[in-house]
């Protein structure tokens, strides 16, 4: 059944983006924040210095309660408690995404952000997928390649206070990009966007997006579920096999479990019983 309503139908395709509000209830809000805080001492996958950007290496961090606004970015969080698992498929956003995507699709990557208050971080802008799609466009009827969920966990309200930053439309007009004068946050075109702790954002991979600078005092929280058609390659999951044995069936078909040892031509071709599982069809198979 629809679960768009006809606005954010015309948003997303004119936009590139749609705002859920209230995705979260409060206290699931509580929850997640205290989640990501329990990260920080945690060995994980974050930004290592030396690596180009876009890389992730496995570190351990000696963090403090006096650390709990600063940076963080944390991937491949799935395996790190039940809750973060239970966002893969949380029907009031993924129902949503499925309706944009269809059932052909996996779960690609999971992240957690705090975005430090400070005066050095200037934001910036980009789009999903590195160098390759950014240069790659879909017509305005086509199934997304790929879409993500962002989260909000904290309040945002004016500008510069870490805001979510969009150019609307841009997922369909590309913007000529020139990496001496890459767009900022402060681009004209740029829409910095507010939102209560607990909405969502759902938006296209080739909606150029990115963070604002963030004067606002405190770390602005955020997880992020990225979403992509199944012969696109994950971004992550190195350390997920620990977790997949706790999912539902749905769930681990989106993690890549198609229900039989690996064959050529997986995720190209894939089970007869895909729609059923992804739509938790009475009588679907369980992946195996």
């Amino acid at each position: 059944m629809p679960t768009l309503t006809d606005e954010q139908r015309r948003q997303w395709a004119v936009d590139g983006y749609i705002h859920l509000e209230g995705a979260l209830a409060p206290q699931e809000v509580s929850l997640y924040c205290g989640l990501i805080d329990a990260l920080r001492p945690q060995a994980g996958w974050e930004p290592v210095p030396g690596l180009p950007f876009g890389h992730y290496g496995w570190v351990e961090r000696n963090a403090t309660a006096d650390d709990l606004d600063s940076f963080m970015d944390r991937r491949d969080i799935l395996g790190y408690a039940e809750p973060f698992r239970d966002l893969i498929d949380r029907p009031n956003v993924f129902d949503p995404i499925l309706e944009l995507m269809g059932p052909y699709i996996v779960l690609s990557m999971s992240q957690a952000i705090v975005r430090a208050s400070t005066t050095e971080f200037p934001g910036f802008i980009h789009t999903d997928g590195g160098q390759a799609l950014r240069q790659i466009r879909v017509t305005e009827t086509s199934r997304p390649l790929a879409v993500k969920a962002l989260y909000l966990l904290t309040d945002v309200e004016g500008t510069d206070n870490g805001n979510f930053t969009v150019f609307p439309g841009s997922h369909l007009r590309q913007i000529p990009f020139d990496s001496d004068a890459a767009p900022t946050p402060h681009t004209p075109g740029a829409v910095q966007l507010g939102g209560k702790a607990g909405d969502c954002y759902l938006f296209s991979h080739a909606l150029w997006h990115g963070p604002a600078p963030n004067r606002s005092g405190k770390g602005r929280k955020t997880l992020l579920y990225n979403y992509a058609q199944m012969f696109l390659k994950p971004y992550d999951f190195p350390t997920i096999a620990g977790a997949i044995d706790k999912c539902t069936p749905r769930q681990r078909r989106l993690l890549g479990d198609l229900g039989h040892a690996p064959r050529l031509g997986d995720f190209f071709y894939v089970p007869e019983d895909q729609e059923d599982v992804i739509y938790r069809r009475t009588g679907a198979r369980q992946a195996a």
